[in-house]
Order: C-alpha cells, then structure tokens, then sequence
C-alpha cells in the first residue's frame, strides 16, 4: 500500500483536576489546605522524519488522541503531565484544517514539527485559593479539556526531476537504469501501481531525485487510470521529464502521447507545465521506432533526446541534461 492522503481527528489531553486536601499532622491543629493542581494535558504534535516515506501507519487510524493529565495530590503536589504524542510523518507533508480548509504547515525539512493541538491546563488545588482573607479554602478546580482538531495529512514527494508518461513508457526500466531502485518492470501496463522516488549522483557527487508516477492516460483527468490521482507528487519538482514511447506500441504516435501528457497536467495544475520540461522518446532499439521518429519530428518542433532505457543507448547524455537544466532552474 501507498497510502499519501488521510484525514484523522486529533484529540489533546484533559488538564488533570485539582484537589481538596489539608495538612493533618499532631500538635499542629490548623495545618491549612495542601491541596495540589492537576497536571496538564498531552499535546499532539507533527514531526517529519526522512525514515518515514508514505503515510500508510495512519490508514485505520480515525483519531489519534494524547494522554489526559493526572490529578493533583496532598501536600501541594502536582499531578502528573500527560504524555505529548509526536505523529510522524513524511518530509513534504501537507497539514490542513479540514473545517476551515487553512493550510496549517508545509512541512518539508527534516526533523521540523509543529503542535496541532495544546493539551489542557491543569485544574487549581485548594492550596492555590488560601490568601490572608480565606485561610480554608474548601474547593477546586477540574482540569481544562484539550484541544481537538480534524486534519488532512497530504503528502507530496520532495524530488528534482518528475518522470511522466504513458502506461509502459518505459519509465520504470529508466528508473532502474538510472537510480538502481527496484521498481517493478514488466511488458504490460500500469506495472507501476504507486510513486516510486530515487537519485542518481551527479559528476560532482551531487543527489538529483527523481519521482516516477503511475502512467497517465488520455481522461486521467476525469478519474480515468492511476496517474491523476498522483500528480501531486511532482508539484514541488524543478524539472519535468516527459517520456514518450518511439516504439508506437498499440499504434500509438508519440507526438500524439505528447499532447495527451500537455492537456491531462493542464487539467490537473497549469503551474505544473510551467516547469522547465524535458522530452525523452525511449525504445529507440526498437525496429519500429525510426519511423516513428520522423513522424514526431516533423511535428514536434522543440529539443528532445532519444534513449533506449533497455539497452543504456543514450542514458550518459540524458543525465547531462538532466544536470544541466536542474542546476540551471536552481539558480533561478
């Protein structure tokens, strides 16, 4: 499973209550009230961790509630805190207020939390109301309710380069050749049932992550395939990667793939397109594909390269690009 997107209720603790309480001991006949004050609520807070990649701990999970404080003692002690509860999460996670739909954090930096919500302040003892005025106070407070908050957790994947294309592109055999991640290949569609992300290291040892996306098809956009509902993931890359298929496997034309890819991302985000983009026709080893060429060339006026993801015909060459143009958009 790759779970990306749940919504869960937050529930901080209860403050513990105060309590009445006084000071008995021999020989001292009005020893005065000792009553101590609860303590306060858990809290729950949301903290990325680069050990955690989906969301996935979280898919059952409905609420998620921290420790209640305990109450107060005699002889002015407090009661107890209540645990804090740290939900992990992946970096690049979203957190929103499903109510009010308020983006409460971006969280993309290792280690970075923020607190959702307070946990209860502790109710007062008896001790706390003793003044020159009411030397016997006979009451107390109970504890303050925590605070509750439904979010939204949204992960996007945190990568340089997005890979895009249609089902059996060839993307996940250029993942493998590329960043040596295991990803599943197979001469079928939709092989690649969820994001998969890498990195291949650069000539000055620099990390580029790539993010690899379930295909798009022609109607993704009206909840057809997988890969609409993933483009998430590619929203904070620098640079797009369209991978387009020369073999014309299914009598398909890749310049015709090419439109497709443009409308369906423009219906999702057209701020997505405005990326520096990359095309890429993979399976150039295939007997099939000059042809095929030509007739992308002659309509498809932009630069492009050709690679054989199989074979590694190409692969040297695409990873200077790659480099080059990402290097390039950062700057920017």
């Amino acid at each position: 499973m790759f779970t990306d997107q749940i919504t869960v209720q937050l529930i901080a603790g209860k403050g513990g209550n105060g309590i009445v309480a006084w000071r008995r001991e021999k020989y001292i006949p009005k020893g005065g009230p000792t009553g101590g004050n609860g303590g306060r609520g858990g809290s729950l807070i949301i903290q990325t961790d680069a050990q955690y990649f989906n969301l996935d701990w979280y898919r059952n999970r409905k609420q998620i509630v921290a420790e209640n404080g305990r109450i107060g003692g005699p002889n002015k002690r407090q009661g107890r805190k209540g645990k804090d509860v740290v939900i992990k999460v992946p970096c690049g996670t979203l957190v929103k207020n499903v109510e009010t739909g308020e983006l409460i954090a971006d969280l993309t930096e290792d280690g970075e939390k923020v607190q959702i919500c307070e946990g209860g302040r502790g109710g007062r003892g008896n001790e706390t109301f003793k003044s020159p005025t009411n030397r016997a106070p006979n009451y107390c407070t109970p504890g303050k309710p925590g605070e509750t908050a439904t979010v939204e957790l949204e992960l996007k994947l945190i990568a340089d380069v997005g890979l895009v294309g249609f089902p059996n592109a060839g993307k996940s055999t250029l993942m493998r050749a590329l960043t040596r991640v295991n990803v599943k290949a197979a001469p079928y569609p939709f092989t690649t049932l969820r994001p998969n992300i890498g990195f291949f290291t650069t000539k000055n040892y620099e990390r580029i992550f790539i993010a690899d996306i379930p295909g798009i098809i022609a109607g993704a956009s009206d909840n057809r395939g997988l890969g609409m509902e993933f483009l998430r993931h590619i929203e904070r890359t620098k640079l797009l990667i369209f991978m387009l298929d020369a073999s014309g496997i299914d009598g398909r034309n890749p310049y015709d793939d090419y439109q497709v890819l443009i409308k369906e991302i423009e219906a999702y985000n057209p701020l997505i397109l405005k990326k520096p983009t990359l095309v890429v026709l993979n399976k150039i080893d295939d007997d099939e594909s000059a042809e095929h060429l030509r007739n992308f060339y002659r309509q498809f006026k932009g630069s492009s390269q050709e690679i054989s993801a199989l074979t590694g015909q190409g692969l040297p060459e695409l990873i200077t690009s790659t480099t080059d143009i990402f290097e390039d958009s950062s700057k920017d």
